[in-house]
């Protein structure tokens, strides 16, 4: 049996825990563990920790943490994904995918042929949510630090604070990503499901972005990174 994994919002250390509330409802009434069963919980310090539930009740539920160990090793190679903003669930599904495939950072990108436009209260909650879909990720797939995932910027506000070995921008007509050499840290800018416009590749180019492609058929734009991401990781990271 898959033992149950679950992040925590708060420092974890040996001994016995109260879980947060969310957690807990989420521990106790939907999924229906009960006192004896094992758990394993994370806070993305990198480190585990495996105990058992010691008090299940419908307001608190207890842990007591037995073992700490050393998580997931993080890729050698950094990642920072700068993400047209796209509609609800593509944009779920490509923060998901990202940070099942390694990713270190994601800043939303709004660009001139986004469809989403998101201010103050709407945005809080987006951001909030897209956090959720990458906790919810790193609980899936075993990653004990989760990835950054900044508040939404505009294109030339990530193209000036953004800092990587190597900077690239998807376009179908430029050299494969193979051509480069192996970088530690990498910028990836991915467009909406408009795409970029050419003045914005120009744009990319001027801020020392280098045009790269990942095939002869165009993406998805939730599609792509999952592309960029699998080849980066095999050409220059853990895969």
């Amino acid at each position: 049996m898959r033992l149950s994994r679950f992040f925590i919002h708060a420092p974890l250390a040996l001994g016995q825990h109260e879980l947060p509330e969310a957690q807990a409802h989420y521990i106790g009434r939907v999924l229906r563990h009960a006192v004896g069963d094992a758990v394993q919980l994370f806070d993305g310090s990198g480190q585990e920790y495996r105990g058992e539930l010691i008090e299940v009740g419908k307001k608190a539920v207890r842990v007591e943490l037995r073992e700490q160990f050393d998580g997931q090793a993080e890729s050698p190679l950094r990642v920072h994904l700068g993400q047209g903003l796209s509609r609800g669930e593509r944009m779920d599904w490509a923060i998901q995918k990202a940070t099942e495939l390694g990713v270190s950072e994601i800043t939303p990108i709004v660009s001139e042929r986004c469809e989403v436009r998101l201010k103050d209260e709407r945005a809080d909650k987006r951001l909030a949510h897209w956090r959720q879909v990458a906790i919810s990720a790193c609980e899936q797939c075993g990653r004990s630090v989760l990835p950054v995932i900044h508040a939404p910027q505009t294109l030339a506000e990530w193209q000036a604070g953004v800092a990587a070995d190597l900077k690239l921008v998807l376009h179908p007509v430029a050299a494969p990503l193979e051509s480069h050499a192996r970088p530690q840290s990498l910028a990836f800018l991915i467009g909406p499901e408009g795409g970029l416009t050419e003045a914005e590749v120009e744009q990319a180019g001027a801020a020392g972005f280098h045009p790269a492609r990942l095939g002869p058929r165009v993406l998805r734009t939730e599609t792509a990174p999952v592309v960029a991401l699998a080849v980066a990781q095999q050409l220059w990271g853990d895969f």
